[in-house]
């Protein structure tokens, strides 16, 4: 029953614009209910976000597709990924990026994503508890970042973060609204491109 759920899912990402086959096929692969609270479960393939506790939400899968497929990752990327949340999004990167380094800043969801990326034996998984707007300096510089928390700006300590061609895909918050926006850094300035309208809890300082 799951598998047929799945397939529908993939094929309506498929009619809604996603074409990368890699970024499909890793959706395919990993098991979203496995980043679900059980009382969810039934709706893990269902297109949309669903809540994980801690105040917090797993993307609904386009969103996720949509952000993976701009971020233009390949099998030789480092990527930075701000805001592990459930651990549903940086998964999917393991499937297609040489290693992920990510970072959440509630304890109680970075224990259970880094159960669960042990679990599914995802070894190219690096993940630390701290506020992810500190970047992560000693491992300097990344190919991509992403955010999964809308924020206002990217800030000059995570503009340093990036290598020049680098990408960054972030939901800022912009004229009342969150759009997703690809940044990408060349000769030492960020051109960006706008696209889907999103709903994404706020990037918040600190940690909890």
């Amino acid at each position: 029953m799951l598998d047929v759920r799945k397939i529908r899912l993939i094929l309506e990402l498929r009619e809604s614009g996603i074409v990368n086959s890699e970024v499909l096929s890793a959706l395919e692969i990993i098991p979203r209910e496995k980043f679900i609270p059980e009382n969810y479960r039934n709706q893990a393939y269902e297109n949309i976000a669903l809540p994980i506790g801690d105040g917090q939400t797993i993307s609904q899968p386009y969103v996720v597709a949509k952000m993976t497929e701009l971020l233009e990752v390949n099998n030789n990327h480092k990527v930075l990924e701000i805001g592990t949340g459930s651990g549903y999004q940086c998964a999917i990167l393991s499937k297609l990026a040489r290693r992920i380094y990510t970072i959440e800043r509630i304890k109680n969801l970075h224990e259970k994503s880094s159960k669960i990326f042990d679990e599914l034996q995802l070894t190219n998984i690096v993940s630390k508890y701290e506020d992810g707007n500190n970047g992560w300096v000693e491992q300097i510089p990344f190919d991509r970042i992403i955010f999964t928390a809308a924020t206002e700006s990217i800030s000059s300590r995570i503009f340093s973060h990036i290598k020049e061609d680098g990408i960054i895909v972030c939901p800022i918050i912009k004229d009342n609204k969150q759009v997703i926006i690809k940044y990408k850094r060349k000769n030492n300035k960020l051109i960006f491109e706008e696209f889907d309208d999103v709903l994404f809890v706020p990037n918040i300082k600190g940690t909890n």
